[in-house]
């Protein structure tokens, strides 16, 4: 147990004195709408700590050549249990158990929307493109639902 201490005062450490490394990650299926939408990208840090309500990349448990994107529930015996913020979809921990913590890649830090598409480039929907295309990637609050911090994150 002390050595897990360890390795996470040394992980905060790091992150401290900025040695961890900044990525892109895309997001491919609707796990996560209405927080994120597939296409969306995510710049992500790599080996940061997690907290409770933080949009994670972790592997897949089942299969650890898949990266998925999952919000951080809570830390349990075996890991993280982690959901998706669509309740539609029940690919996290409902399906598969507590992900070992190891299994986490990264931490989400910024979500970039995609540009509007060819033929609905108005100069309204550039606009609005504009005005919604970066925004953090915010913990949930304790008690917070996924769907209320995503309207809010939208009307602004």
């Amino acid at each position: 147990m002390q050595e897990q201490v360890d390795e996470r005062g040394q992980e905060q450490d790091r992150e401290r004195r900025g040695l961890l490394r900044i990525g892109l990650a895309e997001v491919y299926n609707p796990s996560m709408v209405p927080t994120l939408n597939p296409g969306d990208q995510l710049v992500v840090q790599y080996g940061a700590v997690v907290r409770p309500g933080d949009v994670v990349v972790l592997r897949h448990p089942f299969r650890q050549d898949l990266l998925i994107v999952k919000r951080a529930v809570e830390r349990r015996e075996g890991g993280w249990w982690v959901r998706g913020d669509n309740p539609l979809v029940e690919n996290d921990s409902r399906e598969f158990g507590a992900v070992p913590e190891e299994f986490v890649v990264a931490r989400a830090l910024v979500r970039l929307r995609r540009p509007p598409e060819a033929g609905q480039r108005s100069a309204g929907a550039v606009l609005s493109w504009l005005a919604s295309a970066l925004r953090p990637v915010r913990s949930l609050p304790a008690g917070a639902s996924a769907a209320r911090l995503s309207r809010r994150l939208r009307a602004r």
